[in-house]
């Protein structure tokens, strides 16, 4: 192995390091007027030893967790912008096989710690409860057993706390309850997650995946509303194993969605998987989709604002997915089924079954196995199968049009050469009222700013910049996000200087 020669020399630097964490360990916090060096120094002695209590059969860690470069250079780490400590630990889906290392608790600026799914066996450190900078804790997916530490209620600012898949105890600390109590936004998995939920208990929160509790049928299965025994409402979405892509499907949403926290993404609450049967527990969205919204009979009135909220939602969902996220992650069938409201009619993008991870940032095409959806699809993507962050801007371009124009990319007036985009072009920007959604027309007739001349353009000219033939000159979601959230603001001061206007 290339790595061999300077395996001695590593390893008597980690027992050297681990020396430093104990003694960093066994003392009080360093004192305000600490160095940035030691506290380097600290995270670097932290960072080997958790490595030294693991196995890399893949040498992913043994090649890029070298002192020759600054740790925070290291695959999985990130640190703050104005100081060289870590503030995110992430190895998803690595196999690293081993015990956590009690000294991760030295990571005082720690923020996100993200272990999913690395074959980690033993217990849960108490240590971790000295975190108190964690806001993200996921040890999905591992082999820990014993009891969940009373010491992660230390934790104040942990807002997602994922153990499930594992075989820890199923009593939750009580201080881990009552850290929990009041307005802190947490999702319920918390307390259900350090275990896996049973056919039984589905079956009976869906009266037997009764056809009256149906809510909609995949290209893999179908997703039934449910009611857990504790009162939860829930979307259970049961795969047909029958298909051949449907397991591979289940994977891959476990993997994004257990792995990727927005307040835009639906939530993953639990899972039930043996070898007849699989499901995931989502969050339930009462006021259905962006499809229904836009195109189900007697349709609410859906104003400009409403539809341009729900745009930035989408859009910064996608930012988090493309730009925020440690990998990469394409969802690959992004359109307006796949766009769920709740309560507040808030927008979640939904269905990552046939989603992919780009390991770190990568701005490389990848080959997707699983088409999207016909009138989405990016050209690159529907003749070649190659995937990227521009194809799933060419999917957001052509639903931003749909939304707009309140009509589909398939609808039969779209013949021939003759495609929603091209239909908007032709009309783009002097003529917008022809291929404007007839709500909307009144509602720009009705407007007490220039809706028509001022706002409409931008938008359409956004929907027409994402949706080119060529990815080279589709913008990105951070610019989307930047620009809807311009016209957002100039919109609502538009119309409130027009009404201040009415009234004197």
């Amino acid at each position: 192995m290339a790595m061999a020669c300077n395996w001695i020399t590593t390893v008597s630097l980690v027992l050297w390091l681990s020396f430093l964490v104990i003694g960093a360990a066994s003392s009080s916090s360093p004192a305000p007027n600490s160095s940035n060096v030691d506290g380097s120094n600290t995270d670097l002695a932290t960072l080997l030893a958790f490595r030294g209590q693991l196995s890399d059969p893949l040498g992913i860690l043994a090649r890029s967790w070298t002192t020759n470069v600054s740790f925070c250079r290291w695959v999985g780490i990130s640190c703050g912008r104005r100081r060289e400590r870590v503030t995110v630990l992430s190895l998803p889906d690595m196999p690293l096989q081993g015990e956590l290392s009690p000294h991760l608790g030295n990571l005082s600026f720690l923020n996100k710690l993200n272990l999913t799914n690395t074959g980690l066996t033993g217990t849960i450190p108490s240590d971790l409860g000295r975190l108190r900078r964690l806001t993200y804790l996921s040890l999905f997916g591992n082999g820990l057993s014993g009891s969940i530490p009373g010491t992660l209620g230390n934790l104040s600012r942990l807002e997602f706390l994922i153990l499930s898949n594992n075989s820890l105890s199923k009593q939750i600390p009580s201080e881990l309850l009552e850290n929990k109590k009041g307005d802190i936004q947490v999702d319920p998995d918390v307390f259900m997650s350090h275990r896996l939920i049973s056919y039984r208990e589905l079956a009976l929160a869906t009266d037997h995946f009764s056809e009256n509790n149906l809510l909609g049928t995949g290209s893999f299965g179908k997703v039934f509303k449910g009611q857990l025994s504790n009162g939860l409402a829930v979307a259970i979405k049961v795969l047909n194993l029958q298909l051949e892509q449907a397991s591979r499907s289940f994977d891959a949403e476990c993997r994004v969605l257990h792995m990727a926290r927005h307040r835009n993404l639906i939530r993953i609450l639990n899972t039930c998987s043996n070898l007849d049967f699989r499901a995931l527990v989502l969050q339930y969205m009462p006021n259905g989709s962006l499809e229904m919204l836009l195109h189900s009979e007697g349709r609410r009135q859906l104003g400009f604002l409403k539809r341009l909220d729900i745009m930035l939602d989408v859009a910064m969902a996608m930012e988090y997915l493309h730009h925020e996220h440690h990998d990469v992650v394409l969802h690959c069938d992004l359109k307006p089924s796949n766009v769920l409201f709740d309560t507040d009619m808030t927008g979640h993008i939904a269905d990552f079954g046939i989603a992919k991870l780009l390991l770190g940032n990568d701005n490389s095409l990848i080959t997707a196995s699983m088409p999207g959806t016909l009138g989405y699809m990016a050209p690159e993507y529907g003749s070649l199968g190659k995937a990227s962050r521009k194809s799933d801007m060419f999917s957001y371009g052509i639903m931003l049009l749909e939304v707009f124009t309140g009509k589909r990319p398939t609808d039969p007036m779209f013949v021939a050469d003759l495609s929603i985009r091209q239909w908007v072009h032709r009309s783009f920007p002097s003529e917008l009222i022809h291929v404007l959604d007839k709500q909307l027309v009144q509602d720009a007739s009705s407007s007490s700013c220039n809706m028509m001349n001022e706002f409409l353009p931008p938008i359409f000219e956004l929907g027409l910049i994402c949706s080119r033939d060529s990815p080279d000159q589709r913008m990105s979601m951070s610019d989307v996000v930047v620009r809807l959230t311009k016209m957002k603001e100039e919109y609502i001061k538009s119309t409130s200087v027009a009404r201040q206007t009415v009234f004197q």
